[in-house]
């Protein structure tokens, strides 16, 4: 059967019949590429078939770990033990690694150095104290402060990205006896073992907001944040994560030049494509601005989140291009590249053509042939687009995609009007149009002259003084 797969080993076994190491070998490349699955079943209850899977995997896959190489590793779960000491999961990918040795990795934009205090293997549920590991290793280290699940240490750069993308938005609620700052100190340590959750500070109104994939996973973290501290807690209504992007090209500038300041940056906004994110590109000559200022722009741009114009929301699926700049060799500092490039996409996002995404499920449901009439109807109503229903037997399936904010509750809904003979599978498909954009800009009441954190004006000098420019009226005060 391998041999009716592959057109040199066919030919060897017409010629020359079986041989063990070329099948082996064959296999074992097939597998690696892609083009051979082999399957296995068996029951670990009942310990049939488990010995004879791990000693096929074994035979059948190969690594290619370079032990004499520099240490590189990549973390897969942070963990914190019953002293909140930070525990760094990783999986050696090439080198050895040894308790004092320093590892070197990227957090942010900020390159970290710091050393491993002790190591421990681990195997299954077992634990075991080590000095050295080596590449293939699965271990455990404390003294890594900063590193999250999917960065890269030592020689191995870069960082995974992950999938799963949070769609809501929740207040958590807890009783005044409870200070704020202690419970803020708890969901930091969440936040550092889950990134997703995106744990939010609002300073004004003391409250913590958290990014969840849906309503199941606030009732599980409630039940983990009074095991592991505690605390009970419940969670405000959940809300919609939106985004927002641009339709046009168009050129954005800021200027920031209070008295013994400056920076001047000139951005282009173009839309990107759809669930591409923030792309930054240079265009910028470094006659023009020398390149560690223009290093700095890059930094800002992709330092945080950028608020939209319509509610606030983070903008997403633009291609932004650095095209010109301008410094001052006495009397630009830290910080002025900030404000400068802040207000430089701030305008442009002025000049342009706004528009509204919200997340979308792709979904999968099933039903019986009684109740198909129900669910186009819902679906209908839910703004889905579905394919044709497709009939097997007594069933039927409709797949399509429909905004995450009229489908997240509908499982609950499938389920009592069908009596539990029906399924749906709702999985992230990304940002679409928002399909109630007025109603959701009306809902939010976002002022953009009144963001504490942003501005599209620039600012000026003139006879030792600072003065603010509107942003329509900006561009004709530039200096480059």
């Amino acid at each position: 059967a391998i041999a009716e797969r592959d057109e040199k080993l066919l030919e060897l076994y017409m010629e020359q019949g079986y041989e063990v190491s070329q099948w082996l070998d064959t296999m074992t490349a097939m597998i690696r590429e892609g083009q051979l699955f082999p399957c296995f079943s068996g029951s670990a209850l009942q310990n049939m078939g488990v010995t004879h899977f791990l000693h096929q995997l074994d035979l059948l896959t190969v690594t290619d770990y370079d032990p004499g190489a520099d240490f590189a590793g990549r973390v897969y779960k942070i963990r914190h033990d019953e002293q909140g000491t930070r525990l760094t999961y990783i999986k050696a990918m090439g080198g050895t690694l040894q308790v004092r040795d320093e590892i070197v990795y990227v957090s942010g934009a900020e390159m970290i150095r710091e050393k491993v205090t002790f190591i421990r293997l681990i195997n299954g549920g077992r634990v075991t104290n080590t000095d050295r590991v080596h590449a293939g290793d699965l271990f455990v280290v404390t003294g890594i402060s900063a590193a999250a699940a999917g960065d890269g240490l030592g020689a191995l750069s870069g960082r995974t990205a992950y999938e799963l993308v949070p769609t809501l938005k929740s207040k958590v609620l807890f009783e005044s006896s409870i200070h704020p700052k202690d419970m803020l100190r708890g969901f930091r340590l969440l936040d550092a073992e889950d990134p997703s959750l995106s744990v939010q500070w609002d300073e004004p109104a003391q409250a913590i907001h958290i990014h969840v994939m849906g309503i199941i996973q606030l009732e599980v973290l409630e039940r983990i944040v009074f095991e592991r501290f505690g605390y009970r807690i419940s969670f405000g209504e959940p809300e919609i994560l939106y985004k927002e992007t641009i339709t046009e090209d168009v050129v954005g500038c800021g200027h920031f030049e209070p008295l013994k300041h400056y920076a001047e940056v000139h951005l282009r906004l173009e839309p990107g494509e759809r669930n591409s994110g923030i792309v930054f590109a240079n265009a910028c000559h470094p006659d023009v601005l020398p390149v560690n200022y223009q290093h700095l722009v890059a930094q800002h741009v992709g330092e945080r989140d950028h608020h939209g114009l319509l509610t606030g929301s983070p903008v997403t699926d633009i291609k932004i291009t650095l095209l010109k700049g301008r410094a001052h060799n006495k009397h630009t500092h830290g910080g002025d590249f900030r404000e400068a490039t802040y207000r430089a996409l701030r305008q442009g996002l002025e000049k342009a053509s706004n528009r509204l995404l919200e997340p979308y499920y792709h979904f999968k449901a099933k039903v019986d042939v009684e109740h198909i009439g129900r669910l186009m109807s819902d679906l209908t109503q839910a703004k889905a687009n579905f394919e044709p229903p497709e009939t097997s037997g007594d069933k039927v399936t409709v797949t399509g995609s429909a905004p995450v904010s009229t489908m997240m509750n509908y499982s609950m809904e499938l389920a009592a009007y069908t009596k539990g003979r029906g399924a749906i599978s709702l999985v992230y498909g990304g940002y679409g149009r928002c399909h109630n954009e007025a109603d959701v800009i009306d809902r939010k009441g976002y002022d953009k002259n009144a963001d504490p954190e942003y501005s599209s004006s620039s600012i000026f000098c003139a006879k030792g003084s600072g003065y603010a420019v509107p942003w329509d009226e900006a561009d004709r005060h530039m200096h480059v």
